[in-house]
């Protein structure tokens, strides 16, 4: 079975309530078996436009990866980040 990533685009617009964001994500992402590849950090822009903040997660398949951002505990943290934060998610499966 093929992994699934979720990749986020982010531009955080107040720090402090972001860590709330991130506190309350963490059960979901333990429940799901999540690994972070990428999580913020420099970013060197080749094409199109950036955010601030990139951030890719491994799942151990794609759907563990929409199963997580769907279940009640990640939407509780999604809540949070969307009104302190602008982003772009997807889901992808690997190869």
């Amino acid at each position: 079975m093929a992994k699934g990533y979720w990749i986020a685009r982010v531009d955080v617009r107040d720090a402090e309530r972001y860590k709330d964001y991130v506190s309350a994500a963490k059960p979901a992402f333990e429940a799901y078996g999540a690994v972070f590849l990428a999580r913020g950090g420099p970013v060197e822009k080749l094409e199109g436009d950036i955010r601030a903040r990139n951030v890719i997660i491994e799942f151990p398949s794609m759907e563990a990866a929409v199963a997580c951002y769907n279940s009640p505990e990640y939407q509780i943290a999604a809540a949070i980040r969307q009104e302190v934060a602008n982003a772009d998610m997807l889901v992808v499966e690997g190869v």
